[in-house]
């Protein structure tokens, strides 16, 4: 049975009832160069369409945090089992005045305040020196805009997402920052995954629903003892809910209809400056000098 599709779950993952994703068939963590991947649980989705998944931050709960997740171990799992598409969903807090909590979004740019976290697969080797523009592959976004409008869900079909090492959030004056240099929203996750997948040259794009109002945005006050304190306002507390259960609905559309389509985007051909000139081979497992 061949995997080519696979989601990876975001903040929420660990609630939402898998019998969305199919019937499962088997789950596994693969040994990589990198350590050992979080479990991928293999589906067949509407009884026939093969899907591979991933819960990023733990399996019960949120039991791993953004800087500690295993990204290179996790997207070199996945190309093992076959992959060649990703989506991956993520819970942003909204920069941009027009994004409200629960609102859905299709980024389709990225600023990088990472700082303490692997980002590539090769390291000291010459490689990985990749364009990325478009930073998310088109067909896959294009296939989340699909789904979102048929289901006449209102979303923003482009947005920028600014990442940040967290496990903190950030500070008012960084959103500040973040919102003068372009950001729409900011998150902790979807850096490194999406460098990582295009060094392997497979496709991958995020959905986003906006969790809270970023620091300061919003003249909210301080609550103790609640998740982000005070920056998801209560009357705002069902309508996230709804979009993490929705991504259970949404996503195995998205993955049905990607199934139809050939892959016809610069992702997979990624790494071909590097295979014309000689400097790697077919074999994806050479690549990589771990």
């Amino acid at each position: 049975m061949d995997f080519k599709l696979a989601l990876i779950g975001g903040s929420g993952a660990y609630d939402i009832d898998r019998r969305c994703w199919g019937k499962e068939l088997e789950s596994k963590s693969i040994s990589t160069p990198f350590g050992e991947s979080a479990p991928i649980h293999f589906y067949l989705l509407n009884e026939h369409l093969p899907i591979a998944f991933i819960s990023r931050h733990g399996e019960k709960g949120y039991r791993i945090t953004a800087p500690d997740v295993k990204y290179r171990a996790n997207i070199w799992a996945l190309k093992e089992v076959g992959i060649e598409r990703i989506l991956t969903w993520s819970g942003p807090g909204g920069i941009n005045p027009t994004y409200k909590p629960g609102e859905y979004v299709i980024p389709d740019d990225l600023l990088d305040f990472t700082r303490n976290r692997p980002n590539t697969f090769y390291d000291g080797q010459g490689l990985g020196f990749i364009r990325q523009n478009p930073v998310f592959c088109p067909q896959v976004r294009q296939t989340l805009t699909d789904v979102l409008t048929t289901e006449g869900i209102t979303h923003h079909t482009s947005g920028t997402y600014a990442c940040t090492e967290g496990p903190r959030l950030e500070t008012p004056a960084e959103i500040r920052m973040l919102k003068i240099l372009g950001a729409d929203m900011v998150g902790m996750t979807i850096i490194p995954e999406v460098f990582l997948a295009r060094e392997l040259e497979m496709c991958y794009a995020p959905l986003a629903y906006i969790t809270n109002y970023a620091e300061g945005t919003r003249c909210l006050p301080y609550e103790k003892g609640v998740l982000f304190e005070g920056t998801l306002a209560k009357n705002d507390e069902q309508a996230v809910q709804r979009a993490v259960a929705g991504m259970g609905r949404l996503l195995p559309q998205a993955l049905t209809k990607l199934s139809s389509i050939s892959r016809d985007c610069p992702c997979k051909d990624a790494m071909l400056r590097y295979k014309r000139r000689g400097d790697i081979g077919e074999d994806w497992h050479d690549w990589i000098k771990a």
